[in-house]
This record gives C-alpha cells, sequence and structure tokens, in this order.
C-alpha cells in the first residue's frame, strides 16, 4: 500500500482534508482546467474560512493514492507575495567568492580512516577469493587468455565501496518529478548485489529533481502543447538533423532559442551531455589551447580530450589563478616550437553543478578584453533558473551576450524537456552543423520534446499579440534558425513573435504573457535563498551561491551518506534526496545535494529545515562555524533571512 505523506498539520483547516470535494473536480486534460481547478481550490477554502488568511496551501496530509488529480502534487500553490525575490547581482556589494569551509580535524580523520579500513579489508577478501572462492571472483581473473573487461580500481570501488551505499544510488521514480515525486519501494537482502521491488509505492517530498521552474508537470499549457504535438507529429522524426531528421519545430525551437539567449543563430542536439562532447571537438583542434575550470563538467572533458587541443586548468573560480595562466600561456605559445596558440578557448561553467558556485562573470569578461581570447560558458543550470528574465548567468549580471562567443545550454533543467543547444553567430553555428557529430549521426530531438522547449521558453519569453510581432526587433528566417537584429534593439530581447511558434499552439493567457513564469522564477530565487541560508543558520557545511538552485550540504563520512538518505525517507513525511560520492565529487567529500523548485511552498522549505535539522543532529552532521539560529526563529524570520543575504 502506497506510504501517505504527511505534513505538520496546518494552523487551520485545509481543502487537502476534504477530500470529497476534490473528487468533484473534474478530469483536467487543459492548461484552463488546470488552473482553474487551482483557483476553484483556494475559493472552496476562502468560503469555508471566512477568516483564514492564505500565506501558500498548506502541504497534504493525507495518502494520495485516490486523489492522482490533485495538482498540488506537481506544484504547490503559494499566493504570499513576500515569499518571493529576483535574482540578480547586487553591484553594490562585491561579489561572493567560493570559499571552501572546512570541518573539523576530527572528521578528515575518521573518514579517512573508513576508506582505509574499507580498502584494507577490500583487497584482503579479493587476495583470498580468488585463491579460495574462484568462481566468484572469476570475472576479475584471466580466464582461457581472456584479460578481464572490468578489474582494477573502478572495479574494487563498485564492489566493495559503492555498493554497500547503493540503495541511494538510481531509485526509481513512478511518476512526474514535481513538488512531490512517486518512489518504487525496493529492498535488498545480498548487500545491495540486487534490488527487489515489492510492487508498492511511496509519495515523498521531492527535493532531488532538476525541475527548477516547475514546467515537468503531467498538467498544464505544455502538457497540453506536447499532447497536441504527438498526435500531429507523432513521437519521433526517424533521422538525423542532416537527412531526413529535421522539422518544422527544430527551426522554431533554433529560432526562439537564439532569441531568448541574445544570439543570431543556436543549434540544437538531442542530449545535453553530447552538446558538449561532440560540439568541443568542431570549434578547436591541434594548435588550439583550451583553458579550463578544474571543476567543469565530464561533457567539457570528454569533449576536450577528442578535439586534440592542449589544454590547461585552472583553480576553480580563481580569477588570479586564471590571469596568471592566461599570461603564461600567451608569452610562452605552443609548448616546444613556441609559436602562437591558434586561438585560446576559456571554458567555464554559469552554474557548477556539484559545487553550486556561480561563475564570476564579470571579472572574465574583462579578462577577455585584455587578453583576446574566446570564451565558452556552459549554462546547463543557470539558463531559465538564474537573471531577472531567466536568461541565465549574463542576465544575473546585466552583462551583454554579446561579451560572450559561445553560449551553451541544457533543457533537461528549467525547462522540463532534454537534449541542449550551442548558440553564437550564424557562421559558427552553420559550421558546427557540418562538423559538429550530433548533426550527421545523432538522431534528431523528437518532436515532443521540441514542443515542451518551445512552449516552456516561450512562457518565459512571453508571446507578443499577432499585432506586436510584425512590428518585433527581431524576426526568424525560415531557411535557418537564424534571428537578426534590427535597429538597436536589445540583446535580449522580450517577448517572442506569435510567428515564431507553431500555429496550432494556443498558450493559456498566464503562459502567454509570461506571468506564470515570472512568478515561478520569483519563487525559485526565493526558495534556493531561504534553504541555503537557512541551512548554514542551523549549523550545516553549504556550499554554493546563494542565488543557485543547487544546494550541496557536505556530509564526508561515507557511512553517514547512507543514513542520511535513509533517515530522510524513513520520516513521517518521506524526503526524497541526492547523495552525491565519488566519482562526481572527490571521494573524500561526500555531500548530499538538494534542488529546491519554484514546486515548493514555503511550508515545504520549512518542513525540509526541520527534517535537515533532526537528522542532521542524530548524525552529527552541523561541522559549520557560523552563528546559528533554531528551527522555529528560522522558520519565522525567513523573508528577513532571505533578504539579508
Amino acid at each position: 500500500m502506497t506510504s501517505p505523506i504527511a505534513f505538520n498539520p496546518p494552523s487551520s483547516p485545509s481543502i487537502f482534508k476534504e477530500k470529497e470535494s476534490l473528487r468533484q473536480l473534474p478530469s483536467m486534460t487543459t492548461a484552463v482546467s488546470y488552473l482553474s481547478a487551482v483557483q476553484r481550490a483556494d475559493d472552496t477554502r476562502a468560503c469555508s474560512h471566512d477568516n483564514f488568511s492564505v500565506a501558500s496551501t498548506p502541504a497534504p496530509s493525507f495518502p494520495y493514492e485516490d486523489d492522482e488529480n490533485n495538482v498540488h502534487t506537481e506544484f504547490g500553490h503559494c499566493e504570499n507575495e513576500t515569499y518571493r525575490c529576483v535574482s540578480k547581482h547586487d553591484y553594490t556589494k562585491p561579489f561572493q567568492e567560493h570559499t571552501v569551509e572546512e570541518p573539523p580535524y576530527y572528521v578528515h580523520l575518521v573518514t579517512g580512516m573508513i576508506f582505509l579500513i574499507l580498502y584494507f579489508f577490500g583487497h584482503m577478501r579479493d587476495f583470498f577469493g580468488k585463491y579460495f572462492t574462484k568462481s566468484s571472483f572469476a570475472h576479475l581473473v584471466h580466464q582461457n587468455g581472456y584479460a578481464p573487461l572490468n578489474s582494477g580500481w573502478d572495479s574494487f570501488y563498485i564492489r566493495r565501496l559503492k555498493r554497500r551505499i547503493d540503495e541511494c544510488f538510481g531509485l526509481p521514480v513512478a511518476g512526474v518529478p514535481g513538488r512531490t515525486i512517486l518512489i518504487l519501494d525496493r529492498y535488498s537482502t545480498d548487500h545491495n548485489e540486487t534490488q527487489i521491488y515489492t510492487g508498492s509505492k511511496t509519495r515523498a517530498l521531492n527535493m532531488s529533481s532538476y525541475n527548477y521552474l516547475g514546467f515537468a508537470q503531467a498538467r498544464g499549457g505544455c502538457a497540453d502543447a506536447v499532447g497536441e504535438c504527438i498526435r500531429r507529429y507523432g513521437v519521433s522524426t526517424c533521422g538525423t538533423r542532416l537527412e531526413s531528421g529535421s522539422s518544422e519545430l527544430h527551426v522554431s525551437a533554433e529560432a526562439i532559442v537564439a532569441r531568448f539567449v541574445g544570439k543570431e543563430d543556436a543549434l540544437i542536439s538531442s542530449m545535453g551531455f553530447a552538446t558538449n562532447s561532440t560540439f568541443i571537438p568542431a570549434l578547436v583542434g591541434k594548435g588550439s589551447l583550451v583553458i579550463s575550470d578544474q571543476l567543469n563538467h565530464a561533457s567539457i572533458r570528454v569533449g576536450v580530450r577528442q578535439s586534440g587541443a592542449q589544454v590547461r586548468m585552472f583553480k576553480h573560480n580563481d580569477m588570479s589563478s586564471l590571469e596568471s595562466l592566461l599570461r603564461e600561456v600567451i608569452s610562452q605559445g605552443q609548448p616546444k616550437t613556441h609559436r602562437p596558440w591558434k586561438k585560446i578557448l576559456v571554458i567555464v561553467e554559469g552554474l557548477y553543478s556539484m559545487e553550486g558556485t556561480l561563475v564570476n562573470l564579470p571579472r572574465i569578461v574583462e579578462l577577455k578584453q585584455k587578453y583576446k581570447f574566446h570564451l565558452f560558458v556552459d549554462e546547463a543550470h543557470s539558463i531559465g533558473a538564474l537573471g531577472p528574465r531567466g536568461r541565465g548567468v549574463a542576465d544575473y549580471f546585466n552583462i551583454p551576450p554579446r561579451s560572450i562567443d559561445v553560449l551553451m545550454g541544457t533543457f533537461s533543467k528549467a525547462f522540463g524537456a532534454a537534449g541542449g543547444y550551442i548558440a553564437g553567430p550564424k557562421t559558427l553555428i552553420d559550421t558546427l552543423r557540418l562538423r559538429g557529430h550530433s548533426g550527421p549521426y545523432a538522431e534528431a530531438m523528437t518532436p515532443p520534446v521540441l514542443t515542451q522547449i518551445v512552449a516552456s521558453m516561450a512562457s518565459i519569453m512571453g508571446v507578443a499579440p499577432v499585432s506586436q510581432s510584425t512590428k518585433s526587433a527581431l524576426t526568424p528566417s525560415p531557411a535557418a534558425s537564424i534571428v537578426t537584429l534590427k535597429d538597436g534593439a536589445e540583446e535580449l530581447a522580450g517577448m517572442a513573435p506569435a510567428s515564431m511558434l507553431p500555429t496550432w499552439m494556443n498558450l493559456h493567457p498566464s503562459l502567454a504573457d509570461g506571468s506564470e513564469a515570472r512568478m515561478r522564477m520569483r519563487r525559485l530565487a526565493f526558495n534556493c535563498s531561504y534553504l541555503r541560508a537557512g541551512l548554514k543558520k542551523l549549523g550545516f557545511i553549504v556550499y554554493g551561491h546563494p542565488s543557485s538552485p543547487i544546494v550541496p550540504l557536505l556530509i564526508f563520512n561515507p557511512a553517514k551518506l547512507l543514513m542520511f538518505a535513509r533517515l530522510m525517507r524513513a520520516r513521517r513525511t518521506p524526503i526524497v534526496v541526492v547523495i552525491v560520492a565519488y566519482p562526481a565529487a572527490p571521494i573524500e567529500k561526500g555531500r548530499a545535494r538538494f534542488c529546491p523548485s519554484a514546486s515548493h511552498t514555503k511550508e515545504d522549505i520549512d518542513l525540509f529545515l526541520r527534517a535537515c535539522d533532526e537528522v542532521g543532529g542524530i548524525l552529527e552532521l552541523k561541522y559549520g562555524s557560523s552563528k546559528r539560529w533554531g528551527i522555529d526563529e528560522i522558520c519565522e524570520r525567513a523573508v528577513e533571512l532571505v533578504h539579508s543575504m
């Protein structure tokens, strides 16, 4: 039987307890019915409790198995405007440099001892096992002249270290990754060698998904558009972009992406990882130099290795290290010959996925103007989630996109879709269409995913009425996705012309005018700042920038990684979190990574902070040195806490 999700009882009666009234709501298949259902729910509560002032919809306090149409499982309603803020850089304050807060020495000592013990006994078991239980270790030794396919450190780490905490990873879900999420219950009787699924499901508060703006919903305007797209185009174009795989949706999506990020042209790839790994080799080659942040994503590293270019790394987000390296490589030139480099490409991420840190873009742009290198910014996690208009780090810092040569991003975070894009000058994009391996060889992005991208991105931009769109300063070219700038138009233009959208796509008015997306971006900014500030005030070591939707909580001890995830799921209100361990993070710096969303209410963050406070106290995870507040004070002074950061 499905486990209930039960939040702290609200101070006043809630509509969520009146299950019969919810059953009377019709099945919601359109955006109009979705939004009207939310409004009707609020009207019902207002009629029943005339003196009840709503800050946000109280979280449910009953099982959801009989109420799958409840819109609040995917996106919590919050009408309190004080629980909003804008994501933008305050130039009156210095840029917040990346600082690493270290725990007490005994934490490093204990963590090191644990890994040493696991390493020692693991190798002892392997040594004796290869002699006394050969059948269990046959895959690690040579057989009939064949070398083992999987051996060495990777095999040892998976068998002796990772498998002990494997229940933290790869948890299957059975529903929309929204405000809550439905997970399949499972257990293991052989120390995680295999998993047994019970057939039951548990609905939990979701703090693990990248659904930053909550657009990955099963109901609403985007979902309606995707459903209509499937009826018109099917589920695949069954070809590559250079063959028969391109459709009018690709042209429309690329035009909107280019306009959204303020670039001349854009190219879409069906996989975010492949966007970097297949297009970077087309940008640089032998005789070129790539300067990379030491914490850049694996997709960037793979792409650079395949390119054949020389690569140098600088300390994470350290501008002094970057400038020193630039002076060295420019003065010395290529190894042995000392000839000038054909080109120098600096690659950074807008928002780093494991640290939650924000790139110091203003300083990098200054260095770019001084040392004349090309700049590539990976906005996988920042596009849609940062900036007053959701246009990423350039919007956050109010820096013209023309200052950046190449912009890369993905659609799997803020837009609730999949794939990635590269944006830049048309001449560059035309070259990448041919030389990037995704064009000639990879399957084209599917029509439903393209529709989700167009609908969600258009709702962030807002759609200009037809009478206004004909006068727009930016116009798409049907021959390609190029968007032409005219007569001093702003680089980050406002609304998208209606002509850019498919003629059959009719967004709900609140999506078309951009008001819904603006509300979501402001809610996301508040939730991110509140969660990070709350965790710091509770005494945890938390990395990252205050505006980042990625909030890593450092745990260090590998045994506590497992127990943290287990205790969070075992609460009266189950909570799902992501545990990050090697190789995604340094082996001695295991962490829990939280991803707040616009779909969460302030009460959800309160509940989550209370859970972290209790579990962190049990596991003794409060290693931080900042001044601590009590959990009640944090919840009461949330708005003050957010605006003080």
